[in-house]
């Protein structure tokens, strides 16, 4: 596989992952550093498509009336509402958690419902994403 190919499947996985589609970035990222990799590109890559899926889902949460219940709208009803309770019981600190599956995404899309300000959702998405393919990496090249 091409290294080209390789950080651009990275990119889609990981970008893929953090919006409506069910698909792991894990899993790619794992095996590609398993397969010697640049460490930090591989981060950098996964990192920068996996914010980029949660701002599509912040953008989404900005014009929800237009989408809801379209079949690819990320959430059901109750998963909005239980994810808009947690936002509002914990507010923007919650998006530290935005690297968890299906919760995470909710709260990113919840964010942009009530109008979490841009740069704050930034911040700490980053973080969160950041955080979480770092902890991977380290792990995964500690037990090889």
């Amino acid at each position: 596989m091409s290294d080209l190919a390789a950080y651009a499947g990275l990119f889609l996985a990981a970008l893929l992952a953090a919006t409506i589609f069910p698909m792991q970035s894990e899993a790619v990222l794992v095996g590609l550093l398993l397969a010697d990799y640049s460490t930090w590109f591989l981060i950098a890559v996964a990192s920068v498509g996996n914010v980029l899926g949660s701002v599509i889902n912040w953008l989404l949460g900005r014009s929800i009336e237009r989408f809801r219940g379209r079949p690819w709208f990320p959430m059901n009803q109750a998963q909005l509402e239980r994810a808009q309770a947690w936002y509002r019981r914990y507010g923007k600190w919650s998006l530290l958690l935005s690297w968890l599956p299906i919760v995470g995404d909710s709260l990113t899309v919840v964010a942009g419902v009530l109008r979490e300000p841009f740069r704050g959702f930034l911040l700490l998405v980053t973080a969160a994403k950041v955080g979480r393919y770092l902890v991977l990496a380290a792990v995964t090249l500690n037990l090889t």
